[in-house]
């Protein structure tokens, strides 16, 4: 009786090991690099300060600052399970930082039908001083305009109509507006499928932004008529939604 107990728990601690090595092989991590261009050429903080770009409307222009959030990266397998990545990145092209983000949570190897993140906040992530982070770079909301959050700063100089330099702020936040009584809103947030993907091991996603596709379709910009004050201007909002919807792509996968 003794030699059969001691047989079942050795087979038991073989099997219990097995167990967890699968787990350990079948669990990575993921990481994104954010990569930035104008029309295929490479943008960093390195090509700021110059006026050297020329958007769908024939207007020059510099690059000074460019900030963006993203949230709730996502994988759906293909049995229609999701797994969200925990955290949000402020990637802030203007001092170099946040470039790349990585997580502490992992997820099984497989096939996905997709990969996602959110370009800004969603609606229940959206909270006002939530983020402690956040509220120390200036990325809040004011109140009048709702609270919350920015999804986007982007701003620099440009020539203007009577060949003046000029400054714009082109910066992305939920579409609010404030006219009347109470303040009415627009979801403008953007869910950023890259599409199917197998894991295999580790893996590094890059993503590439195209800074020129802001100014670009399915609204050309005037920056001449929107080049500041863009916030409260509900109009300026969903135009600027509709043009992020192709503003990212998926360059590559490394594993």
């Amino acid at each position: 009786m003794k030699k059969l107990a001691s047989i079942l728990f050795t087979f038991l601690l073989i099997l219990s090991c097995s167990e967890d090595k699968d787990d350990n092989v079948s669990q990575v991590s993921t990481t994104f690099n954010f990569t930035h261009n104008w029309e295929g050429t490479l943008v960093t903080n390195a090509n700021f300060n110059t006026i050297q770009y020329i958007n769908a409307n024939g207007e020059e222009l510099s690059i000074e600052k460019l900030r963006y959030l993203i949230s709730k990266i996502t994988f759906q397998n293909t049995n229609g399970k999701t797994y969200i990545i925990d955290g949000y990145n402020l990637v802030d092209v203007t001092n170099n930082s946040n470039l790349s983000f990585s997580s502490v949570t992992t997820i099984p190897t497989g096939d996905y039908t997709n990969v996602s993140f959110v370009f800004g906040f969603n609606n229940d992530d959206n909270y006002n001083n939530n983020y402690p982070d956040l509220n120390s770079t200036s990325w809040n909301v004011p109140e009048m305009l709702g609270g919350g959050y920015h999804y986007m700063q982007l701003e620099g100089k440009f020539i203007d109509n009577t060949t003046t330099e000029t400054g714009y702020a082109y910066h992305a936040i939920r579409a609010v507006d404030n006219s009347g009584t109470n303040l009415e809103f627009e979801d403008t947030f953007i869910e950023v499928n890259l599409g199917e993907v197998t894991i295999t091991n580790n893996a590094t996603f890059n993503i590439e932004m195209n800074i020129a596709q802001w100014f670009k379709s399915p609204n050309t910009w005037d920056l001449n008529v929107l080049n500041n004050m863009l916030m409260p201007n509900y109009d300026a909002q969903i135009m600027i939604y509709e043009n992020g919807q192709n503003a990212f792509s998926l360059e590559s996968v490394t594993q």
